[in-house]
Order: structure tokens, then C-alpha cells, then sequence
């Protein structure tokens, strides 16, 4: 039996409503439980197929919550197919509605609930309430324990966001999508990678949902092996819709991070003071769009 640990990255269409994204989600969990994966993966806000509404009523009245019968019904599913399952929705939370990630252990053990911080409050988001910090957690796989963190969608444009994950011990990190995948942002997943050791796994919607075009990946993290340079991107999906199973080499990367200079190995925080500070000394961003 292979060791190396199976991610599922369901680049799926989304259904017209709740109902049908649990029918399509559970068909798309047990496929990949069948593929053999250890962890499956859903693209941003699944419960809602990220289209959600403006009107902070109709918002709320479609946003879920983490405790309810949407994350409940994938926790049987998690303890049932022995696999773990990150789960997406638009989040009735009492700060407000959030999109969020749960993710479920193989026993079907919510142990991770992590809500978007770098919400996109210069578009539809503005209407959702950001989340407060990241978080880490050993995820129970079939593979063993796995030290699992989460960003979501434009998280990964702060290199911040990955660098507290590094900081927390993140071997791997957890990425749901609806964006287009496109060179830069590509590049900005293969840098969180590399400067962190730690293996970034991203899953979009397919071509055909409004504003995506599929392209899910895996950047494993390493950025050598056996003094040779190589390409981190072990798998990298096409715009259509799928189950795309990516193969990660935990054995291997936990070696490669126990032998070379990045992540904090080599870090001087002292110096990096001005990236508390609230406002830019000299801003050079758009005044509304300054820290809040």
C-alpha cells in the first residue's frame, strides 16, 4: 500500500440549490473514498456554489451554520467512508456571515473551523464578516497525523497568511478556490510553498462557473531533491470539471524540511516590526482601501 497521502480536489459545478450540493458533494466524497484518497476537498463556499446575495437578509437566510445538518451530514460521511473531508459554506455565524472551511477528521470529528480573513471587501464579500486568525491542527488520516492548515482564496495573496500557518507547524495547507487560476496566482501558491516548506493543496471550480476556470493544484513544497531542483507543482488540473487525486510525499517532505534554510529557519523577526504597524508609513495604496 502506498504511504504517500491522497488529496481529492473536487473541481465540481456547483447545483441550483443546498440539496443538490449535498447529493453532488456525497457522490463526489465517495468516488474519491473509492480512488483511495485520504482527504477530499471542496471548493470555496460549496454549500452556496459562491453565488450569494447582497441584501444582508437573503444573505443570512441562505448561509448555514458549522453545527447545522449541511456539515453534520458530511461528518457522517467522514466517519463513514474513513476519510477526512474539507467542507465549505457561506456561514451563519453570530459575528455575522462568514466563508468558511470545517474540516472533518476520518471520524467524522469537526477539528478545524477556519472563516476567510482577507475577505474580498472591495467586491461582492464586503457583505461578509472576515474571520479573526488562522489555526493549525494534527489532522487523523489513515496516513497518520498530519499537521493541516487552511487559507481560502485571496488569503493566499498575503504571504502572511501561509507564513503563521509555517509558524504553527503547518505541514500542509488546505486551499478552497473560485477565482481564476492564472499564471500569477499560480506563482503566488508555488512561493507560499516554497519559502514555507509545506505543501499546498488548492481546489477551484471548474470552467464554466462564473469568473473560474478549474486549474486545482498541488505544490508539494520541495524544492529540491537529492541536490537537484524540480518543479513542486505535482499535479496541476485542467479547466473541466473533476475529481483530480494528487499524491503527497509526507516522508519526503518531512526530511526536506528537517534539512534546508527556509521556512523559519533562518528568519529575523525582530526586523519586521513596520508589519504590525496599522497604517503604511509612506501608503501607496488607494486611500479607501487602506487597513482597517
Amino acid at each position: 500500500m502506498s504511504t504517500a497521502l491522497k488529496i481529492a480536489l473536487l473541481q465540481l459545478m456547483p447545483g441550483p440549490d443546498l440539496n443538490a450540493q449535498i447529493c453532488i458533494g456525497e457522490a463526489a466524497c465517495r468516488q474519491s473514498a473509492a480512488l483511495g484518497a485520504d482527504i477530499a476537498l471542496f471548493p470555496e463556499m460549496w454549500s452556496c456554489g459562491y453565488q450569494f446575495p447582497q441584501d444582508p437578509a437573503a444573505l443570512r437566510s441562505l448561509a448555514v451554520p458549522a453545527d447545522g445538518p449541511y456539515v453534520a451530514h458530511f461528518a457522517d460521511l467522514a466517519r463513514e467512508l474513513n476519510m477526512a473531508i474539507g467542507i465549505t459554506l457561506l456561514e451563519d455565524h453570530r459575528s455575522g456571515v462568514r466563508n468558511t472551511l470545517v474540516l472533518l477528521d476520518r471520524h467524522g470529528a469537526p477539528v478545524l473551523t477556519y472563516a476567510k480573513v482577507h475577505t474580498c471587501a472591495f467586491g461582492d464579500e464586503r457583505v461578509l464578516t472576515p474571520g479573526d486568525a488562522f489555526y493549525t491542527v494534527d489532522l487523523d488520516t489513515v496516513k497518520g497525523a498530519v499537521r493541516t492548515g487552511a487559507m481560502i482564496c485571496y488569503d493566499r495573496e498575503f504571504p502572511e497568511s501561509a507564513r503563521v500557518l509555517m509558524l504553527q507547524g503547518a505541514e500542509l495547507i488546505l486551499v478552497p478556490n473560485a477565482c481564476p487560476m492564472e499564471l500569477n496566482r499560480l506563482s503566488q501558491l508555488r512561493a507560499r510553498a516554497f519559502e514555507n516548506m509545506a505543501a499546498i493543496a488548492t481546489c477551484n471550480y471548474p470552467a464554466g462557473q462564473p469568473d473560474c476556470n478549474g486549474r486545482s493544484t498541488l505544490m508539494d513544497g520541495m524544492a529540491w531533491l537529492h541536490e537537484r531542483e524540480r518543479d513542486m507543482c505535482v499535479l496541476e488540473a485542467p479547466g473541466e470539471p473533476g475529481i483530480y487525486l494528487a499524491e503527497l510525499d509526507l516522508e519526503a517532505l518531512r526530511t526536506y524540511r528537517a534539512q534546508e534554510a527556509f521556512g523559519d529557519a533562518y528568519r529575523r523577526p525582530s526586523k519586521y516590526g513596520i508589519l504590525l504597524e496599522k497604517e503604511p508609513i509612506e501608503p501607496f495604496v488607494r486611500a479607501d482601501r487602506l487597513p482597517r
